[in-house]
């Protein structure tokens, strides 16, 4: 995630908001976050404020500039776009130290009033929506946040199912392990409920292909649900294993031969295969191309 210090000539004398929006050409929602988090300086590094008079003819803006590793939009359209995520990829940055996640591609490639609409798990791989400018990132993430959207998921996971299932289990962080970013299924947590159906059933392995669609939308909730009812999603380094192994992953300390003998593949084997929504009065439904590995 590299973060570059760029140089602006601006009007003398004018409201720093002013002159982002006018000679800068800044979103509002853009202009108010780089304010609100110092990343505008004048020559001697003092961070304007939302309310502060431009003194000088310079202004430095440390922006994100995002870069590529190769990763291409599987759809593009006029509003929005659509990536295939790689396992093991984060899609946001979570601090100034990730040097490369998702959002590096997005920026990249639509510059940088693109956004993502919504969220996956760095190990989940496949479709991930993209906002290419303020006005359609208002319309899909308020979207998401009603749930006028339908998603669905592959996974191999442990044993052997057969029919149908509804999971209706209220998922919550999980306050007595030592694993700070793991759920867990609780009487005091938030509604949450998946459908998992059958696909293929693989018994020189004992496993089985699945498909899971989420009606809400919990953080881990397909792998907390599958976990619950004893089909761990193959390749999970935090659920359904020993938390001295999920610690070690979540450190970086896990080495690839044990996160394979403990979990049983060298990634997690969930995978964002559709997503179906209507935007603009037009309803789409789009397939990733990428396949789970068995």
């Amino acid at each position: 995630m590299p973060f570059i210090l760029k140089k602006y000539k601006v009007p003398y004398g004018k409201k720093i908001q002013l002159a982002l929006i006018q000679d800068l050409n800044l979103h509002r929602k853009i202009l108010q976050k780089y304010l609100s988090r110092g990343r505008i300086f004048d020559s001697k590094n003092i961070t304007y404020k939302i309310s502060d008079i431009i003194k000088e003819e310079y202004i430095y803006v440390a922006q994100f500039q995002g870069s590529t590793k190769g990763l291409k939009p599987l759809l593009i359209f006029k509003d929005f776009a659509i990536f295939d995520k790689p396992s093991n990829l984060m899609v946001h940055p979570i601090s100034k130290n990730t040097t490369y996640s998702l959002l590096d591609e997005i920026r990249y490639h639509f510059g940088q009033n693109s956004n993502l609409a919504h969220r996956i798990d760095a190990q989940t791989s496949g479709l991930v929506l993209v906002s290419l400018n303020k006005n359609s990132e208002t319309i899909l993430k308020k979207m998401f946040e009603q749930k006028k959207y339908k998603k669905s998921y592959l996974a191999f996971v442990k044993g052997k199912i057969s029919k149908q299932i509804l999971i209706d289990k209220p998922i919550t962080k999980d306050i007595n392990s030592a694993i700070g970013v793991k759920m867990t299924v609780s009487k005091n947590g938030k509604i949450s409920q998946t459908i998992i159906n059958p696909i293929k059933y693989y018994k020189n392995t004992n496993q089985s292909l699945i498909e899971a669609i989420p009606l809400t939308g919990r953080q881990h909730q397909i792998r907390v649900h599958l976990n619950h009812i004893n089909h761990t999603i193959i390749g999970d380094p935090i659920y359904g294993v020993n938390e001295i192994i999920a610690d070690q992953y979540l450190c970086k300390k896990l080495t690839l031969e044990n996160r394979v003998k403990y979990t049983g593949h060298s990634r997690l084997l969930l995978h964002s295969n559709s997503l179906e929504f209507k935007y603009k009065d037009i309803e789409y439904k789009i397939y990733s191309k990428m396949k789970l590995p068995i």
